[in-house]
């Protein structure tokens, strides 16, 4: 059995927002010559392990911050850390790095199980951004108040407004927003769930994932010493995995981006997933082929023939790709593949 599943999302965005800045992030295609929109790994991941949380309906890990006053007396930022302790589903399967300052404690860092890319667009010629302006207009209001400061910082009397404004057509109640850039298309993500560490934390005391309070911690838990390919490292006890796999595999399915802001919502509704553990083969399974007729125009197409590759498809996708295998209940069944291929793995005896 493979040690790897691999996962590749197709997802529909329209005139939305996934990260902000300069209005939305993007990249330059050399090829044909454009920006492209995407959504970073890291923001993918953190919408993931926020879903993971809202399925278990848990509070995820804190997170500590450190500052430190200077002799000028200004706040200084320092370091800032996770709790290091894989009883939280988001330090489990999101990992974390510790280095406290000084070099008097050890380093913990556990790598993630889940290694993500970002989504971008499925093709060049099937992804991209528009610009629009946009406007904050109060003008209808009669209660509106208005401060205007002088140089000085001085707040001007409303006689001294209308003084200043005399001459100029300018309105002080709506405002104009210009060059707001705004993603729309077809796009994709992989994911790789390393199956070996998923459920596993290693007890290495050369390059420690934990200290010796959180280990005697998840002993007395029921999490149990055994072995893999890293070493030495403790097991979660299996009703914890049967639970966090539900949870993981639906957030797989359904996560989102949460951080797209109100006046852009999209539903970014998923058209297909596939799942495979041939990571050559899954990247065929969603793809974009340029036109036979037209150098400047690419076809999406979702291949539902490859070997050791199962795709699902929802309802929605019959509307910009031509395909034959759509279900309603497309995502349960994918939830389900999820889950039947990481219980299946045998995590006690990797070796």
């Amino acid at each position: 059995m493979s040690n790897t599943i691999y996962i590749r999302t197709l997802k529909r965005a329209e005139h939305t927002v996934f990260c902000v800045s300069d209005g939305q992030k993007y990249y330059y295609d050399a090829q044909f010559n454009r920006r492209i929109p995407f959504s970073s790994g890291q923001q993918v991941k953190r919408s993931i392990l926020d879903t993971v949380s809202e399925v278990l309906n848990v509070v995820p890990s804190p997170t500590t911050f450190l500052f430190d006053v200077t002799k000028q007396k200004e706040l200084k930022e320092g370091e800032v850390y996770g709790t290091c302790d894989p009883t939280y589903p988001d330090q489990l399967l999101g990992g974390w790095m510790k280095a406290a300052k000084g070099g008097e404690d050890r380093t913990l860092k556990r790598r993630s199980p889940l290694s993500i890319s970002a989504m971008r667009g499925l093709h060049p010629l099937l992804a991209g951004i528009d610009n629009d302006n946009a406007s904050f207009d109060r003008s209808d209001r009669p209660n509106n108040q208005v401060i205007v400061r002088d140089e000085n910082g001085n707040q001007l009397s409303e006689d001294a407004i209308v003084e200043f404004l005399g001459g100029k057509d300018r309105s002080l109640s709506r405002k104009w927003i210009p060059n707001q850039s705004r993603a729309s298309g077809l796009f994709v993500s992989d994911i790789a769930i390393d199956l070996r560490r998923l459920f596993t934390v290693s007890l290495n005391s050369f390059e420690p994932e934990m200290s010796e309070d959180t280990i005697a911690k998840l002993k007395s838990e029921g999490w149990s010493e055994t072995k893999n390919v890293f070493g030495d490292c403790l097991v979660a006890p299996k009703e914890l995995r049967e639970n966090w796999v539900k949870a993981l595999a639906k957030a797989i399915v359904n996560w989102k981006i949460t951080s797209n802001q109100s006046r852009t919502f999209s539903l970014m509704d998923t058209l297909a997933i596939s799942i495979s553990d041939n990571a050559n083969l899954i990247a065929g399974s969603i793809r974009a082929k340029l036109s036979e007729e037209d150098s400047r125009k690419a076809d999406p197409i979702i291949d539902e023939s490859l070997s050791n590759v199962t795709t699902f498809i929802s309802l929605q996708a019959g509307g910009y790709i031509q395909t034959k295998g759509e279900k309603a209940d497309a995502f349960e069944l994918a939830e389900q593949a999820l889950i039947d291929k990481m219980m299946a793995f045998d995590y006690e005896n990797q070796v």
